[in-house]
C-alpha cells in the first residue's frame, strides 16, 4: 500500500514538474518579456500597423479554415461512418495526410502548384483575364489561407468520426423508416449526439489555424500584406534590436492570451460532455 502511494506521489510530481518546466515557465517568460520595457511600451509594439495587418490576416484564414473544416468535417464524417462505399478507406486515409506530411513541404507543394512555374498558373491567368481581375494565390491572401486549411484539415472529422461510430446507424434508419429525409435526420437525430465533438473539433481547429507557420512562410512574403501573426513574431525577434526582441515577446502575448482562452473553452467544452454522457 505504501508503495503505490509512493509511486503515485511520485508520478504526480514528475508530471507537475514536467508540465511546469516545459510548459507554464516558458509561457510566464514570454509574458513578463512582453512587459519589460513597461505597459506603455507594450501597448505600442501590438498596436503598430505590422502588428494589426498580422492580426487581421490571421483572423481571415482562421475563420475561413475553421468554415471550410468544419462544413467538410461533418459531411466526411457522416459519409465515412453512415455509408458503405468503394474507396471508403482511402477517404479516410487522406483525411490524415497533414498529420504526416510536414507543413513546409505542403506550402512548397502550392507553390509548385500554383506559382509562377506551377501548373495552375495558367489556368488562374485565363481566369484573369476572362473576368479582368488581378488573382493571385501563391505569396497572397489566398495562398495563406489555403495553407492554413490544408494544416487544419483533419481536426473536426477526427473528432467527429469516433462519436458518430459509436452511435450507429439504428436511430437514423428508424427515422428514414418513417419518412424522415437527410437533412432532418442529421439536424434532429445525429446532431444533438455530435454537437460537443464538434464544438471540441472547431476549437482544436482554430488553435491550430492561429498559430501555424510552416505552410504559411512558405506561401507569405510581405510583411503588412500577408504576414500572420507567427510570422510577424519571428520577423519582430530575427530583427535582433532590443526593443524588436521585446516587441515580439508582446506579439506572443497576443497569441498565448487567445490561448489560455481556448484552453478553457476546451475545458468546459470537455466538462459539459463528460456530464452529457453520464445523464
Amino acid at each position: 500500500m505504501k508503495e503505490n502511494k509512493l509511486t503515485k506521489y511520485l508520478l504526480i510530481g514528475v508530471s507537475v514538474l514536467f508540465i511546469f518546466f516545459l510548459l507554464v515557465l516558458p509561457l510566464i517568460s514570454v509574458i513578463t518579456n512582453s512587459l519589460k520595457k513597461g505597459f506603455d511600451f507594450y501597448i505600442q509594439s501590438i498596436t503598430t500597423d505590422y502588428v494589426i495587418s498580422a492580426l487581421v490576416v490571421t483572423l481571415i484564414a482562421t475563420v475561413i479554415a475553421v468554415l471550410v473544416n468544419t462544413f467538410f468535417g461533418l459531411m466526411a464524417s457522416w459519409l465515412l461512418t453512415k455509408f458503405n462505399f468503394k474507396g471508403k478507406q482511402v477517404l479516410a486515409t487522406l483525411i490524415d495526410i497533414p498529420f504526416s506530411i510536414s507543413p513546409v513541404i505542403a506550402g512548397l507543394a502550392y507553390i509548385m502548384t500554383f506559382g509562377r512555374m506551377g501548373w495552375a498558373a495558367p489556368i488562374v491567368d485565363a481566369i484573369n483575364d476572362f473576368l479582368g481581375t488581378d488573382i493571385k494565390i501563391a505569396f497572397a491572401i489566398p495562398g495563406v489561407v489555403l495553407a492554413t486549411i490544408f494544416v487544419t484539415f483533419p481536426f473536426v472529422s477526427r473528432e467527429l468520426i469516433p462519436v458518430m461510430n459509436a452511435q450507429g446507424k439504428d436511430e437514423e434508419e428508424a427515422a428514414a423508416l418513417m419518412g424522415a429525409k437527410g437533412f432532418m435526420i442529421f439536424r434532429k437525430i445525429t446532431l444533438p449526439h455530435i454537437k460537443w465533438a464538434l464544438i471540441y473539433g472547431v476549437i482544436l481547429c482554430t488553435a491550430r489555424a492561429l498559430g501555424e507557420f510552416g505552410a504559411v512562410n512558405a506561401l507569405s512574403k510581405t510583411r503588412g500584406k500577408t504576414f500572420t501573426l507567427p510570422l510577424e513574431i519571428d520577423a519582430l525577434y530575427l530583427s535582433s534590436t532590443e526593443d524588436a526582441i521585446v516587441a515580439s515577446f508582446a506579439v506572443s502575448s497576443i497569441l498565448v492570451i487567445i490561448a489560455v482562452i481556448i484552453l478553457v473553452a476546451r475545458n468546459m467544452i470537455e466538462h459539459k460532455s463528460k456530464e452529457k454522457v453520464e445523464q
